[in-house]
Protein backbone atom coordinates (compact mmCIF):
# COMPACT_ATOMS: atom_id res chain seq x y z
CA UNK A 1 0.00 0.00 0.00
CA UNK A 2 1.52 3.31 -1.04
CA UNK A 3 1.61 6.57 0.92
CA UNK A 4 -1.35 8.08 -0.94
CA UNK A 5 -3.58 5.10 -0.07
CA UNK A 6 -2.56 5.47 3.57
CA UNK A 7 -3.31 9.21 3.48
CA UNK A 8 -6.70 8.50 1.94
CA UNK A 9 -7.61 6.12 4.75
CA UNK A 10 -6.33 8.49 7.42
CA UNK A 11 -8.12 11.49 5.93
CA UNK A 12 -11.43 9.70 5.73
CA UNK A 13 -11.00 8.28 9.22
CA UNK A 14 -10.66 11.78 10.61
CA UNK A 15 -13.78 12.98 8.85
CA UNK A 16 -15.97 10.00 9.72
CA UNK A 17 -14.80 9.61 13.31
CA UNK A 18 -17.97 11.27 14.57
CA UNK A 19 -20.13 8.81 12.67
CA UNK A 20 -21.16 5.69 14.55
CA UNK A 21 -22.15 2.26 13.33
CA UNK A 22 -20.46 -0.55 11.50
CA UNK A 23 -18.69 0.21 8.22
CA UNK A 24 -20.46 -1.55 5.37
CA UNK A 25 -20.22 -1.56 1.61
CA UNK A 26 -23.47 -1.30 -0.33
CA UNK A 27 -23.43 -3.53 -3.43
CA UNK A 28 -23.75 -1.54 -6.64
CA UNK A 29 -26.71 -3.59 -7.88
CA UNK A 30 -28.63 -2.92 -4.67
CA UNK A 31 -28.36 0.83 -5.15
CA UNK A 32 -30.37 0.83 -8.38
CA UNK A 33 -32.92 -1.96 -7.97
CA UNK A 34 -36.59 -0.92 -7.99
CA UNK A 35 -37.51 0.57 -4.66
CA UNK A 36 -41.09 0.58 -3.39
CA UNK A 37 -42.50 -2.80 -4.36
CA UNK A 38 -45.92 -1.26 -4.88
CA UNK A 39 -44.50 0.87 -7.70
CA UNK A 40 -45.77 -0.21 -11.09
CA UNK A 41 -43.87 0.65 -14.24
CA UNK A 42 -45.92 3.24 -16.18
CA UNK A 43 -46.77 2.27 -19.75
CA UNK A 44 -47.70 3.98 -22.99
CA UNK A 45 -51.05 3.22 -24.70
CA UNK A 46 -49.32 0.53 -26.78
CA UNK A 47 -48.05 -1.21 -23.63
CA UNK A 48 -44.39 -0.20 -23.70
CA UNK A 49 -42.60 1.29 -20.66
CA UNK A 50 -43.20 5.03 -20.55
CA UNK A 51 -39.91 6.95 -20.54
CA UNK A 52 -41.42 10.28 -21.55
CA UNK A 53 -40.42 13.45 -19.78
CA UNK A 54 -37.26 15.28 -18.78
CA UNK A 55 -34.41 13.36 -17.13
CA UNK A 56 -31.16 14.81 -15.81
CA UNK A 57 -27.66 13.49 -15.27
CA UNK A 58 -26.45 15.13 -12.07
CA UNK A 59 -24.50 12.09 -10.89
CA UNK A 60 -21.25 12.85 -9.07
CA UNK A 61 -19.38 9.62 -9.84
CA UNK A 62 -16.41 10.23 -12.17
CA UNK A 63 -16.12 8.49 -15.52
CA UNK A 64 -12.89 6.76 -14.45
CA UNK A 65 -12.04 5.46 -10.99
CA UNK A 66 -9.29 7.58 -9.40
CA UNK A 67 -6.07 5.61 -9.09
CA UNK A 68 -6.01 6.19 -5.33
CA UNK A 69 -9.24 4.15 -5.15
CA UNK A 70 -7.89 1.22 -7.19
CA UNK A 71 -9.77 -1.94 -6.27
CA UNK A 72 -12.60 0.04 -4.64
CA UNK A 73 -15.79 -0.18 -6.70
CA UNK A 74 -17.78 1.47 -3.92
CA UNK A 75 -17.39 3.76 -0.92
CA UNK A 76 -18.65 2.81 2.51
CA UNK A 77 -21.66 4.62 3.92
CA UNK A 78 -19.38 6.69 6.16
CA UNK A 79 -17.02 7.58 3.35
CA UNK A 80 -19.93 8.62 1.15
CA UNK A 81 -21.31 10.84 3.93
CA UNK A 82 -17.89 12.49 4.28
CA UNK A 83 -17.65 13.10 0.53
CA UNK A 84 -21.11 14.70 0.45
CA UNK A 85 -20.29 17.01 3.37
CA UNK A 86 -17.06 18.13 1.76
CA UNK A 87 -18.87 18.72 -1.56
CA UNK A 88 -21.35 21.02 0.15
CA UNK A 89 -18.47 22.85 1.82
CA UNK A 90 -16.57 23.35 -1.46
CA UNK A 91 -19.42 23.97 -3.91
CA UNK A 92 -22.39 25.10 -1.86
CA UNK A 93 -21.44 28.75 -1.48
CA UNK A 94 -19.65 31.53 -3.34
CA UNK A 95 -16.63 29.60 -4.63
CA UNK A 96 -15.74 28.59 -8.16
CA UNK A 97 -17.91 26.11 -10.01
CA UNK A 98 -16.55 22.67 -10.87
CA UNK A 99 -17.75 20.69 -13.85
CA UNK A 100 -17.70 17.04 -14.83
CA UNK A 101 -15.36 14.79 -12.90
CA UNK A 102 -13.73 17.77 -11.18
CA UNK A 103 -16.41 17.66 -8.46
CA UNK A 104 -15.65 14.12 -7.26
CA UNK A 105 -11.90 14.41 -7.81
CA UNK A 106 -11.60 17.74 -5.99
CA UNK A 107 -13.61 16.48 -3.03
CA UNK A 108 -11.45 13.37 -2.87
CA UNK A 109 -8.22 15.41 -3.11
CA UNK A 110 -9.35 17.62 -0.23
CA UNK A 111 -10.14 14.61 1.94
CA UNK A 112 -6.83 12.95 1.14
CA UNK A 113 -5.02 16.19 1.92
CA UNK A 114 -3.31 16.76 -1.43
CA UNK A 115 -5.50 19.78 -2.20
CA UNK A 116 -7.03 22.58 -0.16
CA UNK A 117 -10.25 24.14 -1.43
CA UNK A 118 -10.97 24.46 -5.13
CA UNK A 119 -9.86 27.02 -7.69
CA UNK A 120 -11.07 26.95 -11.28
CA UNK A 121 -8.47 26.20 -13.95
CA UNK A 122 -10.02 29.01 -16.01
CA UNK A 123 -9.03 31.77 -13.62
CA UNK A 124 -7.42 33.99 -16.25
CA UNK A 125 -10.72 34.75 -17.96
CA UNK A 126 -13.10 34.26 -15.09
CA UNK A 127 -15.47 31.37 -14.57
CA UNK A 128 -18.89 30.43 -13.25
CA UNK A 129 -19.42 30.55 -9.50
CA UNK A 130 -20.84 27.51 -7.73
CA UNK A 131 -24.22 29.26 -7.46
CA UNK A 132 -24.66 28.55 -11.20
CA UNK A 133 -24.49 24.77 -10.87
CA UNK A 134 -26.83 22.23 -9.33
CA UNK A 135 -26.08 20.03 -6.35
CA UNK A 136 -24.79 16.70 -7.55
CA UNK A 137 -26.40 13.31 -6.83
CA UNK A 138 -24.03 11.05 -4.93
CA UNK A 139 -24.05 7.27 -4.70
CA UNK A 140 -21.49 4.78 -3.47
CA UNK A 141 -19.79 4.18 -6.82
CA UNK A 142 -16.24 5.31 -7.53
CA UNK A 143 -16.64 5.31 -11.34
CA UNK A 144 -19.31 5.34 -14.02
CA UNK A 145 -17.32 2.74 -15.94
CA UNK A 146 -18.55 -0.75 -15.13
CA UNK A 147 -16.37 -2.65 -17.60
CA UNK A 148 -13.36 -3.05 -17.48
CA UNK A 149 -13.80 -3.99 -13.80
CA UNK A 150 -10.99 -1.64 -12.74
CA UNK A 151 -13.22 1.31 -13.66
CA UNK A 152 -10.64 2.74 -16.05
CA UNK A 153 -10.71 3.43 -19.79
CA UNK A 154 -8.90 0.81 -21.88
CA UNK A 155 -5.60 1.85 -23.48
CA UNK A 156 -5.93 3.93 -26.63
CA UNK A 157 -4.74 2.76 -30.03
CA UNK A 158 -1.90 4.66 -31.73
CA UNK A 159 -4.45 6.15 -34.13
CA UNK A 160 -6.66 7.24 -31.24
CA UNK A 161 -3.76 8.92 -29.48
CA UNK A 162 -2.87 10.81 -32.67
CA UNK A 163 -6.45 12.15 -32.95
CA UNK A 164 -6.50 13.11 -29.28
CA UNK A 165 -3.14 14.88 -29.50
CA UNK A 166 -4.09 16.67 -32.73
CA UNK A 167 -7.30 17.91 -31.11
CA UNK A 168 -5.44 19.19 -28.04
CA UNK A 169 -2.83 20.88 -30.23
CA UNK A 170 -5.49 22.68 -32.27
CA UNK A 171 -7.03 24.03 -29.07
CA UNK A 172 -3.67 25.38 -27.84
CA UNK A 173 -2.60 27.23 -30.97
CA UNK A 174 -3.92 30.55 -32.19
CA UNK A 175 -6.89 29.52 -34.37
CA UNK A 176 -6.55 30.10 -38.09
CA UNK A 177 -10.30 29.58 -38.45
CA UNK A 178 -13.31 28.08 -36.66
CA UNK A 179 -12.19 24.56 -37.61
CA UNK A 180 -9.38 24.88 -35.04
CA UNK A 181 -11.91 25.15 -32.22
CA UNK A 182 -13.97 22.38 -30.63
CA UNK A 183 -17.31 21.35 -32.11
CA UNK A 184 -19.17 22.51 -28.99
CA UNK A 185 -17.52 25.95 -29.15
CA UNK A 186 -18.79 26.23 -32.71
CA UNK A 187 -22.28 25.25 -31.47
CA UNK A 188 -22.36 22.26 -33.80
CA UNK A 189 -22.72 19.40 -31.30
CA UNK A 190 -21.57 18.04 -27.96
CA UNK A 191 -21.46 14.61 -29.56
CA UNK A 192 -23.31 11.43 -28.72
CA UNK A 193 -23.68 9.77 -26.36
CA UNK A 194 -23.38 12.79 -24.07
CA UNK A 195 -21.63 12.26 -20.73
CA UNK A 196 -22.11 15.84 -19.51
CA UNK A 197 -23.16 15.93 -15.84
CA UNK A 198 -24.38 18.65 -13.51
CA UNK A 199 -24.65 21.48 -16.02
CA UNK A 200 -27.43 21.63 -18.62
CA UNK A 201 -27.30 17.85 -18.66
CA UNK A 202 -30.97 17.09 -19.28
CA UNK A 203 -32.56 14.73 -21.78
CA UNK A 204 -36.14 15.01 -22.98
CA UNK A 205 -37.73 11.80 -24.27
CA UNK A 206 -40.83 11.59 -26.48
CA UNK A 207 -42.25 8.24 -27.63
CA UNK A 208 -44.55 6.91 -30.32
CA UNK A 209 -45.12 3.23 -31.16
CA UNK A 210 -42.50 3.39 -33.94
CA UNK A 211 -40.15 6.15 -32.80
CA UNK A 212 -38.32 7.51 -29.77
CA UNK A 213 -36.96 11.07 -29.92
CA UNK A 214 -34.22 11.98 -27.45
CA UNK A 215 -33.27 15.67 -27.19
CA UNK A 216 -30.19 16.77 -25.27
CA UNK A 217 -30.21 20.10 -23.44
CA UNK A 218 -26.78 21.08 -24.76
CA UNK A 219 -27.32 22.66 -28.21
CA UNK A 220 -30.69 20.82 -28.31
CA UNK A 221 -29.32 17.97 -30.41
CA UNK A 222 -32.16 15.56 -31.18
CA UNK A 223 -31.74 11.90 -32.03
CA UNK A 224 -34.66 10.20 -33.77
CA UNK A 225 -34.54 6.48 -32.96
CA UNK A 226 -36.66 4.32 -35.26
CA UNK A 227 -38.23 1.11 -33.90
CA UNK A 228 -39.49 -0.39 -37.18
CA UNK A 229 -36.56 -2.78 -37.78
CA UNK A 230 -35.22 -0.84 -40.75
CA UNK A 231 -31.53 -1.26 -41.59
CA UNK A 232 -28.81 1.27 -40.83
CA UNK A 233 -27.98 3.84 -43.49
CA UNK A 234 -25.28 3.01 -46.02
CA UNK A 235 -21.75 3.16 -44.50
CA UNK A 236 -20.92 6.15 -46.69
CA UNK A 237 -23.48 8.29 -44.81
CA UNK A 238 -21.81 9.73 -41.70
CA UNK A 239 -23.49 11.92 -39.06
CA UNK A 240 -22.37 13.66 -35.87
CA UNK A 241 -25.03 11.83 -33.85
CA UNK A 242 -24.75 8.60 -35.81
CA UNK A 243 -27.65 6.55 -37.16
CA UNK A 244 -29.78 5.04 -34.37
CA UNK A 245 -32.01 1.97 -34.54
CA UNK A 246 -33.96 0.74 -31.53
CA UNK A 247 -35.82 -2.35 -30.38
CA UNK A 248 -37.38 -3.63 -27.19
CA UNK A 249 -35.98 -6.47 -25.10
CA UNK A 250 -38.77 -6.96 -22.61
CA UNK A 251 -39.07 -3.64 -20.76
CA UNK A 252 -35.63 -2.41 -21.85
CA UNK A 253 -35.16 -0.13 -24.85
CA UNK A 254 -31.98 -1.12 -26.71
CA UNK A 255 -30.53 1.42 -29.14
CA UNK A 256 -27.86 0.47 -31.70
CA UNK A 257 -26.01 3.43 -33.27
CA UNK A 258 -23.43 3.40 -36.09
CA UNK A 259 -22.41 5.66 -39.00
CA UNK A 260 -20.65 8.25 -36.84
CA UNK A 261 -18.35 10.93 -38.17
CA UNK A 262 -14.83 10.81 -36.74
CA UNK A 263 -14.43 12.73 -33.45
CA UNK A 264 -18.17 12.54 -32.70
CA UNK A 265 -17.57 11.14 -29.21
CA UNK A 266 -15.16 12.67 -26.68
CA UNK A 267 -13.56 14.55 -29.62
CA UNK A 268 -11.40 11.52 -30.39
CA UNK A 269 -13.55 8.64 -31.67
CA UNK A 270 -13.06 7.09 -35.10
CA UNK A 271 -15.56 6.18 -37.82
CA UNK A 272 -15.51 2.65 -36.36
CA UNK A 273 -17.48 3.89 -33.35
CA UNK A 274 -20.43 1.62 -32.58
CA UNK A 275 -22.58 2.37 -29.54
CA UNK A 276 -25.22 0.23 -27.79
CA UNK A 277 -27.42 1.96 -25.21
CA UNK A 278 -29.96 0.37 -22.87
CA UNK A 279 -32.72 2.37 -21.13
CA UNK A 280 -34.82 0.86 -18.32
CA UNK A 281 -37.03 2.27 -15.56
CA UNK A 282 -35.82 1.16 -12.12
CA UNK A 283 -38.12 3.32 -10.02
CA UNK A 284 -40.63 6.16 -10.19
CA UNK A 285 -37.88 8.78 -10.58
CA UNK A 286 -34.92 6.82 -11.98
CA UNK A 287 -34.03 5.83 -15.53
CA UNK A 288 -31.07 3.45 -15.76
CA UNK A 289 -28.90 4.42 -18.73
CA UNK A 290 -26.28 1.84 -19.78
CA UNK A 291 -23.80 2.52 -22.58
CA UNK A 292 -21.29 0.28 -24.33
CA UNK A 293 -18.64 1.95 -26.49
CA UNK A 294 -17.01 -0.20 -29.18
CA UNK A 295 -14.42 1.71 -31.19
CA UNK A 296 -11.34 -0.36 -31.97
CA UNK A 297 -9.99 2.56 -33.97
CA UNK A 298 -9.64 4.51 -30.70
CA UNK A 299 -9.59 2.08 -27.74
CA UNK A 300 -8.07 -1.37 -27.71
CA UNK A 301 -11.29 -3.00 -26.49
CA UNK A 302 -14.94 -2.09 -25.80
CA UNK A 303 -15.90 -0.45 -22.52
CA UNK A 304 -19.18 0.18 -20.69
CA UNK A 305 -20.64 2.61 -18.17
CA UNK A 306 -23.91 3.25 -16.36
CA UNK A 307 -25.55 6.60 -15.54
CA UNK A 308 -28.66 6.74 -13.32
CA UNK A 309 -30.80 9.54 -14.75
CA UNK A 310 -33.20 11.31 -12.37
CA UNK A 311 -36.61 12.67 -13.28
CA UNK A 312 -36.53 16.47 -13.42
CA UNK A 313 -39.13 18.68 -11.78
CA UNK A 314 -38.64 21.38 -14.41
CA UNK A 315 -38.73 21.70 -18.21
CA UNK A 316 -35.60 21.57 -20.30
CA UNK A 317 -34.11 25.07 -20.45
CA UNK A 318 -33.15 26.94 -23.59
CA UNK A 319 -29.54 26.55 -24.66
CA UNK A 320 -28.91 29.70 -26.70
CA UNK A 321 -26.15 28.50 -28.99
CA UNK A 322 -25.84 28.70 -32.76
CA UNK A 323 -23.06 28.15 -35.25
CA UNK A 324 -21.23 31.38 -36.03
CA UNK A 325 -22.30 33.04 -32.78
CA UNK A 326 -20.59 36.18 -31.45
CA UNK A 327 -18.38 34.15 -29.14
CA UNK A 328 -16.66 32.51 -32.10
CA UNK A 329 -16.39 35.84 -33.89
CA UNK A 330 -14.68 37.27 -30.80
CA UNK A 331 -12.26 34.32 -30.54
CA UNK A 332 -11.18 34.72 -34.16
CA UNK A 333 -10.96 38.53 -33.90
CA UNK A 334 -8.73 38.14 -30.87
CA UNK A 335 -6.54 35.67 -32.74
CA UNK A 336 -6.06 38.11 -35.63
CA UNK A 337 -5.25 40.89 -33.14
CA UNK A 338 -2.59 38.68 -31.53
CA UNK A 339 -1.08 38.01 -34.95
CA UNK A 340 -0.96 41.72 -35.79
CA UNK A 341 0.62 42.55 -32.46
CA UNK A 342 3.24 39.83 -32.94
CA UNK A 343 4.21 41.08 -36.40
CA UNK A 344 5.16 44.58 -35.21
Amino acid sequence: MNERHLRFGAGLAALVAALSGQVTITPVAAQFRPSPQEWKRPRTPDGRPDFQGVWVNNNAAPLERPKVLAGRATLTDQELAAMKRKARELFGGDGDAAFGDAVFNSVLANIIGVQSGYTSTDGDTGDYGSAWIVERDWDHRTSLITDPPDGRLPPMTPEGMKRRDANLASMRRVPAGPEDRALQERCITYGSPSLVAGYQSAYEIVQTPNTVALTMEMIHDTRVITLDQRSHLAPTVRQWLGDSRGHWEGDTLVVDTANYKAASFMSRSSEQLHVVERFSRTGPDTLKYEITINDLGTWTKPWSLMIPLSRADHPMWEYGCHEGNYGMAGILAGARAEERAGSR
